[in-house]
């Protein structure tokens, strides 16, 4: 089964170029599409749009465009009733490096959407048509696309609906009729490193906890723990870069278990962006990276709720923790 966010919405991984995907009820504050991918060497530009239908020759509320014609800057504008509108333009700090990786967020405020690059505000960009009309996200152009996610849509009242990654309509996600996933708090963006989060409630069946990040050059390990307030670890997920491993363990009572070492893979690379999420079941936590089934974990401390707290530290730059 595909993992699917907590807000209702199915991240792509790796798809074909040009994308397109609807964002069923329209676009609302609060929201954020979230995108990492990497520039080929031979590029000229690339551009991410907020379109108001899901075909050529429609409105688009934001054309986010960055161009690599010797100049290098991002063009930013709206399309409407045939023309498009007046340019506004950034040609300072441009963020894109050809061969490079790169993280974009959009989040969508009440006045505007806010573009993040690689973790730093780049620009704001006021409304030109009401964000109700937004039905769908289009990425075209000179690029590498690893994952585009809609982060808070989703909402309760009918069952979970993924987008459809042609022309289609949308369709129940198996395994969740009428359900969303357990989520307390909105996504916390860029968060300082050692981080340290609270599980209101303590973790119960089916939620899941979203981390995604960046490992530095250079970057030897880093650490997730699941912990309780009394100082037991019931997992402990260590990427260890110089060992080519990734570590499985529980600190109980003061003492570390036997290690899990097994995978069918190994995601982890300095340099580039990874996606981890992690749904705790009634009986072992599922992991997933960057989309894939990564490995299992049987539960070692029973008392679930007892789990209050997350932790991150190490070698690692976040980008976004959802918990």
């Amino acid at each position: 089964m595909a993992f699917v966010s907590p807000q209702g919405y199915q991240p792509a991984y790796n798809p074909a170029i040009p994308y397109r995907s609807p964002i069923y009820g329209g676009l609302r504050p609060g929201m954020s599409v979230y995108i990492q991918g990497s520039v080929p060497q031979r590029v000229n530009r690339f551009c991410v749009n907020f379109s108001c239908g899901q075909y050529d020759g429609t409105d688009i509320a934001f054309h986010f465009n960055p161009r690599f014609d010797g100049k290098n800057n991002v063009v930013f504008n709206t399309f409407q009733s045939g023309s498009w509108g007046n340019e506004e333009k950034r040609k300072d700090g441009f963020p894109f490096n050809k061969g490079v990786h790169f993280e974009l967020v959009f989040m969508v405020n009440p006045g505007g959407y806010q573009v993040n690059v690689n973790g730093s505000h780049f620009y704001e960009y006021r409304h030109r048509i009401p964000l109700q009309r937004v039905e769908c996200i289009h990425v075209d152009g000179d690029v590498n696309i690893n994952s585009v996610t809609v982060v808070g849509g989703g909402g309760g009242g009918g069952p979970m609906m993924a987008p459809s990654f042609g022309a289609g309509g949308a369709m129940p996600l198996p395994g969740y009729p009428n359900m969303n996933l357990p989520v307390m708090g909105g996504p916390v963006y860029n968060p300082p490193v050692p981080y340290f989060g609270n599980i209101p409630g303590g973790v119960t069946p089916k939620r899941t906890f979203v981390v995604r990040g960046f490992i530095p050059q250079g970057g030897q390990r880093f650490h997730i723990n699941f912990k309780t307030q009394s100082g037991d670890i019931a997992l402990h997920f260590n990427v260890r870069i110089n060992e080519n491993a990734v570590v499985r363990n529980s600190k109980l009572r003061g003492s570390w278990g036997s290690e899990e070492r097994g995978m069918k893979f190994n995601p982890f690379v300095p340099g580039q962006y990874f996606d981890i999420s992690i749904r705790t079941g009634n009986g072992r936590y599922k992991v997933f990276v960057n989309g894939q089934d990564f490995c299992q974990y049987a539960h070692r401390f029973q008392g679930m709720q007892m789990i209050t707290q997350l932790e991150i530290g190490g070698d690692v730059v976040l980008s976004l923790v959802q918990i």
